[in-house]
């Protein structure tokens, strides 16, 4: 009995030997446990063992387990035992060694993993006993799988010359698992196995060694995972020939005159695409040698010819001082001050105004007014118009002219001083008294009936005045205010939030005869399933009344709006005080935050503040940060990150991750920090942020490295990868240096529009009245995106005016002339003077 019992487990240790080494088994990362004394070769074998795995939106995942010989398997997740009850459990016995074995199964959910988000990754591991110990599989990493929408970055439109190379650059959106990238040639798939000239770099940027004309085309990058499939936006490539001469030809025969000329074509090639035409000429002259010039003035007759040419060209001199002489004194019957003629011929150019004559009754002139910088304007409203004047046709080639450089701006500096002059005579009204007492959110200026602007520069915050909505004779003094949400109490109930800033103009109560454009940034992301989006206006006794649902506007309206991704438009006719308010109708609507991080630009002690700000992602709350981090020296030390923040009542969490212990330690006492859900929905709350402080282990430690993740419970989430030198480390920097809009925070009169005046009123003259074959402002509004306004233009008296206004304040200061023209101009009107403009006329 004693023999055959010290058999039995050698025997079967020399069986279970061979056959894992038979079946393959991977025993690489298990770590076993042996109970002293017993024999190791009956220590728990793995046959399958669990490996890593990604959960695809909400669909929980299956993790297996399978070992030999095994009484207990149980899966054990970062660190905590699964229960019993969450195990499906199988047992057999192996038929060639009869030794038992176990399969166990469990299933892992998305609400399991994000529990940990932001603080480990989740993993899971099997432990299988047997009698003679236990054994531990390898871990396996179970990761919730995803790709941002956004690219981080996407392909440029380039035109390049014929063998020229191209490199179209292209980082795909975050993603777990990392996104595969493949590229589009006018939708068709980009293989450069079947094209040599064509190679894809490892950081997925397209390379095309030599540009060829077939080259020309649409680019799309696509990024794509487990999860989604995400497009960039497609880059127009086209690549160009420049034009090159042909050989000269034989000179010709030597001529009367004595001369003879040789020709080459711009044909070797000829230009393609856009190319430069040939520089110089294609005609070439010169003087014939003594030898071919055979023509002499030698005999009578020719002495008669060359007496006679003398005499016709001076008879058509004399004629051309005459018609000089008859022309200037026309001129001198006429208004001076009829805009120069020169405006005419360079298609959509500023008006150039003359001075006026004292005595000429026609013009308007504006008195200026001492106690502030208005600029006194003189200018003629109408020429008469005593008969026929020469035109001037702008051809196709004319409304693509860009902007001349010589304006005549009429505008305001603003000082401390004068800004609080100014707010001094408007706090006399009670409604005025919560304007702000400085400069900095603040643009004032002086109008009449020719209109402007007013600009609160780095804010997205303007006004446009266009030209007739004051009425003429009437001189108003226009402000416009940005307010920071603390100082202006508006109330929302239930589940509305802020998503704009709080903008006065005014003042209120004046006359207007045209709507005014009040344009401002707003931070949600509109759906009409998931918002329900209101312009609130406050009244003079300091109510707040919701003046128009967005999505149920009335033609008739004194309120209209233009909703865009990042900003909206608002027409008005009276002046206030205005905020955009969203009401959610869903979990699903959301609010776009920005995420910064900021550190000291110097660091004279052990401790180091990162400090991270989750803002509305509008130009006004990033200018008061950024002047903010400006007084405390910080800079910035990551690019900025946009976050999706859901109404879901669940709270935004902040944590710091992999900091180097031997170089920092981290004063932050829990795994993370939170910002309650309110404190950010609500949207009035400035300079929302939390603070990492850690401290150096050495004063000469430089080099920080480490991550920060900022995430929605059950929500949208974002990382960041610190890796920089505190010290000397500002590659980020020029990323927040706010730029000028425009320069001036007021513009009056022609220099506030990109469209010329005159042309704007030849526009409106032939686009207003309707026309049969579609050639009218409603095409111009289809061919613009404007269509879906249609009714609210087609209830003011000039449609076309109103299109023209909103274009302004949509593309104000570096709106795109030449595709407005070419809009214009491809309206196919059947009237060929359609841009047809007289001196009379002006």
């Amino acid at each position: 009995m004693a023999v055959r019992s010290g058999l039995w487990p050698a025997f079967l240790g020399i069986v279970l030997a061979a056959w894992l080494r038979g079946s393959g088994a991977q025993q690489s990362a298990t770590v076993a446990n042996p109970v002293p004394g017993s024999n190791p070769d009956l220590l728990p074998h793995f046959l399958v063992e669990p490996e890593d795995v990604y959960i695809v939106k909400n669909k929980p995942v299956l993790l297996v387990c399978k070992a030999m010989p095994a009484t207990q398997i149980f899966f054990k997740c970062n660190g905590e035992w699964v229960r019993q009850v969450d195990h499906v459990i199988e047992r057999s016995m192996d038929g060639s060694s009869g030794l038992p074995a176990m399969e166990v199964r469990i299933n892992v959910s998305r609400q399991q993993v994000e529990k940990v988000f932001g603080l480990e990754e989740y993993w899971c591991q099997c432990v299988a006993w047997s009698s003679s110990g236990t054994t531990k599989s390898q871990k396996a990493y179970i990761r919730i799988a995803y790709l941002r929408k956004n690219f981080e970055q996407e392909p440029l439109a380039k035109e390049v010359s014929l063998e020229q190379g191209i490199v179209l650059p292209c980082r795909p959106p975050e993603g777990i698992p990392p996104a595969e990238v493949e590229w589009l040639r006018n939708e068709d798939l980009v293989d450069p196995s079947l094209d040599p000239n064509v190679y894809i770099t490892r950081e997925h940027s397209l390379v095309v060694r030599q540009a060829r004309l077939a080259d020309t085309a649409n680019y799309t990058c696509v990024a794509k995972n487990i999860v989604a499939r995400r497009r960039s936006a497609s880059a127009a490539v086209i690549v160009y020939v420049d034009g090159s001469w042909s050989p000269w030809s034989k000179w010709s025969a030597c001529g009367l005159d004595c001369t003879h000329w040789r020709s080459r074509e711009c044909s070797d090639p000829a230009p393609r695409n856009g190319g430069e035409e040939c520089r110089g000429t294609d005609l070439d002259t010169r003087n014939c040698t003594s030898d071919l010039c055979v023509h002499t003035a030698s005999g009578p007759e020719d002495v008669a010819l060359y007496v006679g040419l003398i005499a016709v060209a001076v008879c058509l001199l004399l004629l051309l001082l005459v018609l000089i002489l008859v022309y200037c004194r026309k001129k001198e019957g006429l208004d001076s001050d009829v805009a120069d003629s020169s405006i005419l011929t360079s298609g959509f150019q500023p008006v150039s105004i003359k001075p006026s004559k004292a005595d000429n009754p026609h013009l308007l002139t504006i008195q200026p007014d001492l106690n502030t910088t208005t600029t006194t304007y003189q200018g003629s409203l109408c020429p008469r118009q005593d008969g026929p004047s020469p035109k001037f046709q702008l051809t196709n080639g004319h409304l693509l002219s860009p902007l001349g450089g010589g304006r005549h701006t009429l505008h305001h500096s603003s000082p401390t001083s004068e800004a609080e002059d100014f707010v001094s005579r408007l706090s006399t009204q009670n409604y005025f008294r919560s304007l702000p007492r400085g400069s900095s959110n603040m643009a004032y200026g002086t109008f009449n009936f020719l209109g402007g602007r007013l600009m609160i520069p780095n804010t997205g915050v303007s006004l446009l005045i266009p030209p007739d909505a004051i009425p003429r004779g009437k001189i108003y003094e226009v402000y416009l205010t940005l307010h920071k949400p603390e100082d202006v109490r508006l109330p929302l109930a239930g589940c509305q939030t802020l998503l704009s800033p709080i903008v006065s103009c005014g003042p209120p109560g004046v006359l207007l005869t045209r709507p005014v454009i009040l344009a401002m940034d707003h931070c949600g992301e509109p759906s009409p399933e998931s918002w329900s989006l209101h312009l609130k206006k406050q009244s003079c006794e300091g109510s707040w009344e919701d003046v128009l649902h967005l999505g149920e506007e009335a033609p008739s309206h004194l309120y209209y709006c233009q909703l865009e991704a990042g900003a909206c438009y608002v027409f008005t006719e009276q002046l206030g005080r205005f905020a955009l308010v969203g009401e959610a109708l869903s979990v699903a609507a959301a609010k776009r935050l920005k995420l910064l991080l900021f550190a000291p630009v110097a660091c004279t002690s052990l401790e180091y503040n990162i400090r991270v700000y989750c803002l509305h992602d509008t130009h006004d709350a990033l200018k008061e940060v950024v002047q903010l981090e400006k007084q405390l020296g910080g800079q910035l030390i990551q690019e900025p990150r946009i976050l999706h923040f859901k109404d879901s009542y669940h709270n935004l969490r902040l944590s710091i991750h992999d900091v180097p212990s031997s170089l920092w330690k981290s004063k932050l006492l829990v795994s993370y920090q939170e910002i309650p859900f309110y404190h950010i929905w609500n949207g009035t709350q400035q300079y929302l942020h939390c603070t990492f402080t850690l401290e150096r282990v050495s004063p000469s430690t430089s080099d920080l490295a480490c991550k920060v993740w900022v995430w929605q419970v059950e929500g949208d989430g974002q990382s960041f990868n610190i890796n920089f030198n505190i010290t000397k480390d500002t590659r980020f920097a020029e990323l927040l240096a706010l730029e000028s809009e425009g320069g001036l925070p007021a513009l009056v009169g022609p220099s506030a529009f990109k469209i010329p005046f005159l042309i704007r009123q030849k526009i409106i003259t032939s686009l207003d009245p309707p026309c049969s074959r579609g050639a009218d402002w409603r095409t111009l509004a289809q061919k613009l995106h404007l269509d879906s306004h249609l009714s609210f233009f087609a209830s003011k008296p000039s449609p076309t005016a109103m299109i023209l206004n909103l274009w302004e304040a949509r593309h104000f200061p570096n709106g795109n002339l030449s595709q407005l023209a070419a809009a214009v101009a491809g309206l196919g009107q059947p009237d060929a003077g359609l841009f047809t403009v007289s001196e009379a006329e002006c």
